[in-house]
């Protein structure tokens, strides 16, 4: 129950991560965003670490490292392929893959989850692609290419495999090695978004509300990366990675509040079942 709840904590605040990432771009290039806001999140990652401090383990600094790349990865080609359009798709396919690709890795490893947290598992994957649906925007004509397709899968295996590495990376050595695998994911994941930025033009960076909006970007996604790896040390992955990947529930519900939004009947529909799952996987 802890577990579950830690990974419906983590996919909350990613939610509100996302939220504000997703403004700060609106006004600033989005390679200079993730850098900038991995950049302010590491005072609060020191905080972490010294309120939790283990012996520094290179195995955990490994694994960690492993799944920053393949978060920077998936981010990269997410918004690439939302720089395509056809946001209708790319969306949920990122979103479904992510969290469903965990779930047959932990199935196929033994994970013997109870029939009730199956069905929560397919009530949350089904939630996550009704919630990640964006309206239709009738001025563009959105093209859906096998190019984009593929970018959009690309970016969902690569946020599996970062859900999937920081799990081995708790459960390889469990607790001692305390939150040092989200030193390694930081660390890997500001070197590779600094590589892109000398090897391209990135564009704006991110000022005045923009920087704001990133500063609660940064603290945001990192926090949540370590309610997640600790959520994994107590959970089956097939179900803590779908639960902790429901975080569009947060932005949609961001959405409403801040920019006044009007929620869809197939949004609704997913929120409904991102209720569910909880429900279900809780018992």
């Amino acid at each position: 129950m802890l577990s579950v709840a830690l990974a419906a904590l983590s996919g909350l605040i990613w939610g509100v991560g996302d939220f504000s990432g997703g403004k700060a771009t609106q006004r600033a290039a989005v390679l200079p965003v993730v850098w900038v806001s991995k950049l302010l999140s590491l005072p609060l990652l020191v905080i972490y670490l010294v309120a939790t401090y283990v012996p520094v383990t290179a195995i955990g600094l490994t694994w960690g490292a492993l799944a920053g790349i393949a978060g920077v990865v998936g981010l990269v080609l997410f918004y690439r392929a939302l720089a395509a359009g056809a946001m209708t798709v790319v969306a949920p396919v990122t979103g479904v893959t992510s969290a469903a690709i965990p779930v047959v890795v932990g199935l196929v490893a033994g994970e013997r989850p109870s029939l009730s947290r199956l069905i929560g598992v397919g009530c949350a994957l089904l939630a996550i692609a009704l919630v990640s649906i964006a309206p239709h925007q009738s001025e563009r004509h959105q093209v859906v290419t096998r190019r984009l397709v593929a970018a959009a899968l690309g970016a969902g295996v690569g946020f599996a495999l970062f859900f999937i590495l920081l799990a081995v990376a708790g459960r390889t050595a469990g607790g001692s090695a305390g939150l040092w695998p989200i030193a390694g994911s930081q660390i890997s994941s500001l070197v590779i978004v600094a590589l892109l930025l000398l090897m391209t033009r990135p564009g704006p960076w991110p000022r005045n509300a923009t920087l704001r909006w990133t500063a609660v970007a940064g603290p945001c996604d990192m926090t949540a990366n370590v309610l997640y790896l600790l959520a994994t040390r107590g959970g089956d992955l097939s179900v803590i990675a779908p639960i902790a990947a429901l975080y569009p529930v947060t932005t949609v519900i961001l959405a409403l509040i801040i920019e006044h939004e009007r929620l869809r009947g197939i949004q609704l529909a997913g929120l409904t079942f991102a209720v569910a799952a909880l429900v279900l996987v809780s018992r």
